[in-house]
């Protein structure tokens, strides 16, 4: 079934629970200076909120060795303690990090605490955070947000994708192919994504590729190492295709 449209003057990204999540757009005589794919993350901010609150602090997810407080004490720590968000990218700082996510973690474990931690993710970035400019914002959080949500989502046994509105799985594209080449260079193939409604991207060039075909949506969670809970399809060499299947895939 299609995807409800939001209503006039409005934008909307489809929910955890199916239902339309829909955002004022900026009235007409305001000059607004950024792309339109940057109206996405506020919504995309609430509908990850939405998801955990009603996950509970204690329930699974995809992130190795966290459950839901782990995951929202990182999403909260990652915009408030820059220091703590290069943990997942700076190895020395890895230790580091991952103490302060289990301390806040722990602080939280309880339903009130971990509401309140909800509650504070959902007042946004700081004023000194780099993420008050839009571009930034968009850069660094409506991946994050879209990933995280379907690592609660889908850490289940039964599990259906989100149907998307069209505009917003637009955004998602428009977003992973600027970061494609890193996210599969630890791959010895050339890596083409391919959205069923006719869009490909060159995202690594070799001898031998294979094309990971799937709905924005899914490419991105493969593309993030979500290899075994992404609904994509591949077309190669079969023995390409192993190979893609057992490599390392994401940051």
């Amino acid at each position: 079934m299609a995807a409800p449209r939001p209503a006039a003057g409005t934008i909307g990204v489809i929910g955890a629970t199916g239902h339309l999540v829909a955002f004022a757009r900026a009235k007409k005589r305001r000059i607004v200076l950024v792309s339109a794919v940057m109206r996405f993350v506020e919504p995309s901010r609430e509908v990850l909120a939405e998801t955990l609150l009603a996950a509970g602090p204690h329930s699974p997810t995809l992130c190795d060795g966290w459950q839901t407080k782990e995951l929202a004490a990182h999403l909260y720590l990652r915009e408030h303690r820059p220091s703590v968000a290069l943990g997942g990218l700076i190895k020395p700082l890895a230790l580091v990090s991952e103490k302060a996510t289990r301390t806040l973690a722990a602080k939280s474990a309880s339903v009130n605490g971990y509401a309140k931690l909800i509650k504070d993710i959902q007042k946004g970035h700081p004023a000194y955070s780099l993420a008050r400019f839009p571009s930034i914002d968009t850069s660094t959080n409506l991946i994050e947000y879209f990933v995280h949500t379907e690592d609660v989502r889908r850490a289940r046994s039964r599990w259906a994708p989100r149907a998307l509105d069209e505009e917003y799985s637009n955004a998602l594209w428009d977003e992973l192919i600027k970061r494609a080449a890193i996210l599969y260079r630890g791959v010895d193939l050339g890596i083409v994504l391919v959205r069923p409604d006719g869009p490909r991207h060159v995202a690594k060039r070799a001898p031998v590729s294979v094309a990971i075909v799937g709905e924005p949506g899914e490419l991105l969670m493969h593309a993030h190492g979500r290899t075994r809970h992404a609904l994509v399809t591949f077309e190669g060499q079969p023995d390409a295709v192993a190979l893609l299947d057992s490599a390392e895939v994401g940051l």
